[in-house]
């Protein structure tokens, strides 16, 4: 809501998709249910849905953390699938995640949807934005006014 708000073109906030990793039920019981609480409240939004994928544990769990595995991926190609069938007419996508930029060109280059960037503005040292070399690419620049004002301080932990 804040980018189309901000927004120098005239928009209309048509989804948000949100791409995240979900504790293993059996491995983080506690974690598996904050995060589920959590995705219920954001999906209480009819604008939202949340793309989940199960974290993947390493041999040595809990010793290593586990890791997210897939999400990057599920999120690429949805950007770059629901662009050329046309399901939206612009995309945002708020990564600095380089791996995310063959689907960001295949955006900007389908014709059908023009394709933007969020990123966190610093000002105290270099932000890092998704970029296409010799293209010019909107960027949306959220700042620490901005995270405080959309920030969830909610402690999902808590049923």
């Amino acid at each position: 809501r804040l980018l189309v708000e901000r927004s120098p073109y005239d928009r209309e906030l048509a989804g948000v998709r949100i791409y995240r990793g979900v504790p293993d039920s059996t491995k983080d019981p506690k974690g598996y249910g904050a995060c589920q609480r959590q995705i219920a409240r954001w999906e209480q939004a009819p604008e939202v849905k949340v793309i989940t994928r199960t974290l993947r544990y390493p041999y040595n769990w809990p010793a290593e953390k586990p890791e997210e595995k897939g999400i990057d991926v599920a999120l690429a190609i949805d950007f770059a699938l629901m662009a050329v069938r046309g399901e939206y007419d612009v995309g945002v996508l708020m990564s600095t995640d380089t791996d995310l930029k063959p689907a960001l060109e295949v955006v900007a280059d389908s014709g059908n949807a023009r394709a933007e960037v969020a990123a966190w503005s610093n000002p105290h040292s270099y932000s890092r934005r998704l970029s296409i070399k010799g293209r010019k690419l909107w960027c949306h620049w959220v700042d620490e006014t901005d995270y405080l004002r959309i920030q969830d301080t909610r402690d999902y932990n808590i049923p």
